[in-house]
């Protein structure tokens, strides 16, 4: 027999011969490596064929080496006899590579289908409204976490960096205002042309200064301002807290006793909402130049008519209700931001899927948030 590592070792060789009325015996021998020439699991199933075998014996008796090549040939074999529904007995095989081939077998088996039967729609029913309860409860939780974390914040006992919270106030401010001062003005512009064209047919065309400057300083300022902040400081919140419980610092945090709430949370709450008014005005200046840069050119106004029109049309009502909803939208943006994060898995790809979840539930939460403040503020005559 040839030594293991000898450069005169035996090729790789299978023959395949009938034992008895319906088994097919294959006998290995040689050195069976990766390096050389082996022979393929497509040859077994040809000699099956030709056979017409209903059962197969391997005799391993004349390997006088191997490595992952003969893994990977036996592995084809017994997948192509599994597939047939024919038997294997393979008890000559050294027992390092019966074990691997288990192990091979195994990682490649199918889950088992589960052969349960479909529940009852009353059945269903219920399980999903024992899911809704849960997350129901999940929400209510967090908001109560977030309340009391808010509370120590105010009273000055809240555990958060300092420098974190300038960042984030960087970021959600000064950060944003070029991104927010072309989509506010853009929609100015959009606002001014759909006015021009439906009050040109009652030759009150001059109101379009009236009707750009209360749209963009009640409503439209806010919520685009803020469905802006949702795809850039929403799921940028999401991704970061959610690579964070990836590499195990939101478990660390509580390890030391410090609440993630309280540490992640809170900072993010704060400096997007206390951002949101500030670039809600530098909105509403956006949106107001956007609409006369329309109106000026379309209708020959001069600038300085169309903003002092404009400034005697918008009230400081209107101002301070802009304000107040984007406050409002600040906060819907830093929690639905946050929560995404803190509920993603320990995965690298639910990191993104966070994300996405972070901006799709944040515009919702907002446009919500605007309807209901429309019928609110319809109630009070405002």
């Amino acid at each position: 027999m040839a030594r293991e590592g000898d450069q005169t070792e035996a090729l790789a060789a299978m023959e395949a011969s009938r034992e008895g009325d319906s088994t097919l015996l294959l006998r290995l021998r040689g050195t069976w490596r990766l390096a050389g020439t082996l022979p393929s699991a497509a040859d077994v199933t040809r000699e099956l064929e030709r056979a017409g075998a209903t059962a197969l014996r391997v005799d391993a008796s004349g390997i006088a080496g191997w490595d992952s090549g003969l893994v990977v040939f036996l592995f084809g074999v017994l997948e192509t006899c599994r597939a047939r529904g024919l038997p294997v007995d393979h008890e000559g095989l050294p027992p390092p590579l019966v074990r691997m081939l288990a192990l091979v077998q195994e990682a490649a088996l199918p889950p088992p289908s589960s052969q349960a039967p479909k529940p009852r729609w009353l059945e269903r029913l219920g399980r999903r409204a024992l899911g809704w309860r849960e997350r129901v409860r999940d929400v209510a939780s967090f908001v109560g976490e977030t309340t009391v974390a808010l509370g120590r914040f105010v009273t000055g006992r809240a555990r958060f960096r300092g420098q974190d919270l300038g960042l984030l106030l960087e970021g959600a401010g000064p950060g944003a205002l070029p991104i927010v001062a072309l989509v506010n003005f853009l929609v100015g512009i959009i606002l001014a042309f759909v006015g021009i064209t439906q009050l040109r047919r009652f030759g009150a065309e001059y109101y379009v200064a009236d009707i750009v400057g209360i749209a963009v300083a009640r409503d439209m300022a806010a919520l685009i301002t803020a469905i802006v902040l949702a795809g850039r400081s929403g799921a940028a919140y999401a991704a970061q807290i959610a690579t964070m419980k990836v590499t195990q610092e939101v478990d660390a945090l509580r390890t030391l006793g410090i609440s993630p709430v309280e540490f992640l949370v809170v900072p993010r709450l704060v400096a997007i909402t206390l951002m949101m008014p500030l670039l809600t005005l530098f909105a509403d200046l956006m949106g107001i130049l956007g609409g006369a840069a329309v109106g000026t050119t379309m209708m020959n106004q001069a600038v300085a008519s169309y903003l002092r029109q404009t400034a005697q049309s918008v009230t400081q009502g209107d101002i301070v209700g802009g304000l107040v909803k984007s406050a409002v939208y600040g906060a819907l943006i830093a929690l639905t931001g946050t929560a995404r994060g803190l509920e993603a898995e320990r995965s690298s790809e639910r990191v993104g899927e966070a994300a996405t979840k972070a901006v799709v539930t944040g515009v919702v939460a907002i446009i919500a948030a605007c309807g209901i403040f429309q019928y609110v503020f319809f109630l009070f005559g405002w």
